[in-house]
């Protein structure tokens, strides 16, 4: 990965963060900030992964990646809201 495609990612996660929060049905409690943190998180590791996978690079828009991008989002938010729940 280069490092401009690590900066895109991090701002890309950003709003990753926002639609894999969107995606969960009903009210997450936690901050703003840590859906953006895993949002971050999730975008470089769904570069990663479509790169491992070979969709990274595709004429146009990257959907595949995009698609994994918000489901990682959504399965952190769901395992963060989940352990917050049980402290």
């Amino acid at each position: 990965m280069e490092i401009s495609g690590f900066f895109t990612a991090i701002i890309v996660g950003l709003i990753i963060g926002a639609l894999g929060r969107l995606v969960l049905p009903g009210r997450q409690n936690i901050p703003i900030w840590l859906t953006l943190l895993i949002g971050v998180v999730a975008a470089l590791l769904g570069t990663f992964l479509a790169a491992a996978i070979g969709v990274d690079d595709t004429g146009g828009v990257d959907w595949i990646e995009l698609a994994l991008q918000v489901a990682l989002a959504a399965g952190g938010v769901a395992l963060v809201v989940a352990a917050r729940r049980r402290r």
